[in-house]
């Protein structure tokens, strides 16, 4: 096996020059970018490269490195790369794609209205959310609830099966969508706010119970009485006057036998339940 297995994908914004050796056409010399090359593919090869040159500099000047180059392409090009690459589970966290999603041009509709929402729910300084999504990168020191890429999964599910609602309802424009939600958790906080963000004692704003939250209002939305007090009145009280049951369920979110009350073989299942629980407390 070779000391650099598989190629190297390389990309500069900058039109490289190819000079063909006498007698050759597809052998010659590439000029060099002024500025420096962005690795699409390859980066632990490279840093493996580089520490091994550290210990070896001799050796490491017969190290054949394979390159696949790409230039005179724009940014947006680069990054539609790196997400192809990749976008398995076992390449990268998710987390980082979600970033990326609004910059390709071949992702779907609903994914870059999404991860604008997840965005604004990170950013915004009167989301309920603000800086406790972990986007792996993010410089806020403040303790994190749950990881982007779960929001997005469930906010997808959200937009996936009411796009035409939001459509009608919102222009499908990500600010009037962040709007509905923002108002919804703020009305949830308004209910449970001797447990909300007390995780040390509770599990109520933990990652399980904030993805069964969100399925809560891809129930609500279809509630025609809900959302009309929510389109006059803009605010969070709408959403507040319906979870009012909710306030009595504090103890069972209680981190102490918390896997107990809420029994599961896994988190997809333990998220189902919660989420039953907390519909059932207010439609009956």
């Amino acid at each position: 096996q070779p000391m650099i297995p598989g190629t190297v994908l390389l990309f500069t914004d900058e039109t490289l020059r190819f000079q063909k050796v006498e007698g050759s056409e597809s052998i010659g010399h590439l000029s060099e970018p002024k500025g420096k090359y962005l690795v699409i593919d390859g980066q632990h090869r490279l840093a493996g490269l580089h520490f091994f040159h550290e210990k070896h500099p001799d050796q490491s000047r017969q190290v054949e490195v394979p390159c696949l180059l790409f230039d005179g392409r724009s940014a947006d090009f680069a990054t539609e790369m790196f997400v192809i690459i990749n976008s398995t589970h076992t390449r990268i966290n998710r987390s980082h794609l979600v970033d990326l999603y609004e910059k390709v041009s071949w992702e779907s509709p609903e994914k870059k209205f999404t991860a604008k929402v997840v965005n604004l729910l990170y950013s915004e300084s009167d989301s309920p959310l603000q800086y406790k999504i972990n986007r792996l990168g993010g410089r806020s020191k403040q303790e994190k609830w749950i990881l982007q890429s779960e929001v997005f999964n469930e906010l997808l599910k959200v937009v996936t099966a009411h796009k035409r609602w939001i459509e009608s309802h919102l222009d499908m424009k990500a600010d009037r969508c962040y709007a509905l939600v923002r108002d919804y958790l703020k009305g949830v906080k308004d209910v449970m706010g001797e447990i909300w963000g007390q995780n040390e004692r509770y599990m109520f704003t933990r990652d399980v119970s904030l993805k069964a939250l969100i399925r809560v209002l891809d129930d609500l939305i279809v509630d025609r009485k809900l959302i009309s007090a929510w389109e006059d009145q803009r605010s969070h009280q709408p959403f507040a006057e319906l979870v009012k049951p909710w306030a009595t369920l504090t103890k069972d979110f209680r981190a102490d036998g918390f896997y107990e009350r809420f029994p599961a073989k896994g988190q997809l299942e333990r998220v189902r339940k919660i989420h039953q629980r907390l519909l059932d407390a207010i439609v009956g």
